[in-house]
């Protein structure tokens, strides 16, 4: 995975998006068992999600953070033919995506 180009790719898309470049964001990487166990206590769905999101302030600056699946995200690359770091980029953008809605 691809640290530097993810991090460029969105200080940029959240400029684009609206926010400011002091949006506090934190993209967390974890395994099937951990999401499996956020995505039971916040969303009550008993199974593993390949992205969710969290914003916990909405004030300046605005601070989110979003958890991305990895054994899931290398899963949806192999099914839809595509790189894991471009899946990757896809799963956070719809994570921010939803931070930039609330």
């Amino acid at each position: 995975m691809d640290r530097k180009k993810i991090k460029n790719f969105f200080t940029q898309y959240i400029i684009t998006k609206g926010a400011t470049e002091n949006f506090i964001l934190n993209i967390i990487v974890v395994g099937k068992n951990k999401m499996k166990l956020i995505s039971k206590k916040y969303k009550q769905e008993n199974q593993a999600l390949p992205v969710l999101s969290f914003l916990y302030n909405k004030d300046i600056p605005p601070v989110g953070e979003v958890l991305v699946c990895y054994p899931l995200a290398i899963l949806l690359a192999a099914e839809r033919n595509k790189k894991v770091d471009d899946t990757i980029i896809s799963l956070i953008k719809h994570g921010v995506d939803n931070l930039i809605r609330n």
